[in-house]
């Protein structure tokens, strides 16, 4: 394998900007930085929850995500770059239902918590939707990849059902929103 970096610490950001694919230098506190930023976060967090114990599909299933955040992550560090692939959507719709399917119908909003990693999955599901919203704000003046925001808004979903799927794994009951007047 060639190497793909070979000075970790380069100085060249010191200036506050950063460099994208293409060799091009933008501010890193441009829209592209932030959605770029958030898709890398969203990994680290998943990157914590791997560290939990989980099942073998799962662990398989975050595994996949990681990669395919990473081809994100690439694909918006590469201006004009549309392409992120239809089938990782589909990918996620088929873990979705697949994980849904033995769970019991929600009768109430769900708070986070529960086991720690399911307590993770909501981490990664609002930071995913954090990056999702960064996706918004940057395609108001950029192209974003296509099957991007869907990716992200699926994604999101899929963590919901997986803390949902870890707690019931291990017995631990959901706990249920409930309002409080006055």
């Amino acid at each position: 394998m060639a190497n793909r970096l070979s000075t970790i610490v380069t100085r060249t950001g010191d200036d506050g900007s950063t460099g994208l694919a293409d060799g091009s230098r933008i501010s890193k506190d441009s829209m592209r930085i932030h959605a770029i930023g958030s898709v890398d976060e969203l990994n680290s967090h998943l990157g914590l929850l791997l560290s939990e114990a989980l099942t073998p599909e799962i662990r398989a299933l975050l595994l996949q995500v990681q990669n395919e955040l990473f081809d994100l992550g690439g694909a918006l560090a590469t201006p004009g770059t549309t392409v992120f692939p239809e089938r990782r959507l589909a990918h996620l719709d088929a873990a979705i239902a697949r994980h849904n399917a033995d769970l019991p119908p929600l009768t109430e909003f769900v708070l986070p918590g529960g086991t720690r990693a399911a307590s993770q999955c909501h981490v990664c599901r609002t930071v995913a939707r954090r990056a999702e919203r960064d996706l918004v704000l940057l395609m108001r003046s950029e192209p974003i990849p296509q099957y991007a925001l869907p990716y992200l808004n699926r994604l999101s979903d899929l963590l919901f059902i997986l803390s949902r799927v870890l707690n019931r794994a291990a017995s631990q009951p959901e706990t249920c929103w409930h309002r409080h007047e006055g």
